[in-house]
């Protein structure tokens, strides 16, 4: 997740500042998606569906956008038709190889839709935008497999709500502590031409904060090894602001600083679950890795 001070604050114009409106609709959001994922499939599933559907159609709009590297304000946007035929086609991709996903034609299924919708969507970005066409194949891609992570995270039968919310829970504890120890210690630059407000310290209360989220859920599920999950933790709060820096990157390439406004104080969708994408892929490799659940190892 892209941390709040990579914006900067917003000022009272006589409605809602941003921090009310960020704090709104994560009043919102927030029990919500803690519902969902009470309720599992396919509750969760189309969940899943309509984010990474959101997401797709956010990646295409910043795809489409052209850069003037003359004119210091953000780049206009191009015509709809620019992006809605490649847009569509991701959009399509990402929300049908969820559904099959979720509905039991993983595996195989999944992968060729994600395959030949990535294709797709290149192919018909050429027309308008040539060289800068595979980025809506790279983003097909980028949103789905994280959204299939996810998926996959929920399904184990033995710790699917706990893995999924001590995911969760690290990827807010990362954003949290990275912000607080950012702003509080400040000190050299992370990655100044990437996120000019990120820091180590930053990066160092990030990682704290997954740890202690991971010390805690060791002791909450009386885990067998409290230290090799909190160690764990750890390592995936480095994990989740590689994540963010990735997509920082990939919006500082276009010119953009939100890849929409469609959660009010927050921007886009893209832009709070960027670290949630890594960490999703990572525990999921994880879990293959010791054969089961991170959780039961």
């Amino acid at each position: 997740m892209a941390q709040p001070a990579d914006r900067p604050p917003s000022k009272p114009t006589g409605g809602l500042t941003n921090l009310q409106k960020r704090i709104l609709s994560a009043a919102v959001l927030l029990p919500l998606v803690v519902v969902e994922i009470l309720l599992g499939h396919p509750y969760f599933d189309l969940l899943i569906a309509v984010f990474v559907g959101i997401m797709a159609w956010e990646w295409a709009r910043v795809c489409a956008r052209r850069r003037n590297p003359a004119d210091p304000t953000p780049a206009a946007r191009l015509a709809a038709e620019a992006w809605l035929a490649p847009g569509l086609v991701s959009i399509l991709t990402a929300v049908a190889a969820v559904l099959a996903t979720g509905f039991g034609q993983g595996g195989l299924v999944a992968g060729a839709i994600i395959a030949v919708g990535a294709t797709l969507s290149g192919l018909l970005a050429l027309t308008h935008h040539r060289s800068r066409a595979a980025w809506f194949s790279v983003g097909t891609i980028y949103v789905t497999l994280p959204a299939l992570a996810l998926l996959a995270i929920r399904a184990d039968p033995r710790f699917g709500e706990e893995m999924l919310f001590w995911t969760i829970a690290m990827v807010v504890a990362a954003d949290t502590g990275g912000y607080l120890v950012g702003r509080s210690v400040g000190g050299p630059k992370l990655a100044p031409r990437i996120s000019p407000n990120k820091t180590w310290a930053g990066l160092g209360g990030a990682v704290a904060g997954t740890a202690l989220v991971g010390l805690l859920t060791g002791f909450i599920l009386n885990h067998t090894n409290v230290l090799i999950l909190t160690l764990m933790s750890a390592g995936l709060g480095v994990v989740e602001q590689a994540g963010d820096l990735v997509e920082s990157a990939f919006k500082r390439h276009f010119g953009v600083k939100d890849t929409s406004q469609i959660i009010p104080g927050h921007g886009g969708v893209l832009d709070r679950v960027d670290g949630l994408l890594a960490v999703a892929l990572v525990v999921v490799v994880m879990n293959k890795w010791v054969g089961g659940s991170v959780l039961a190892w």
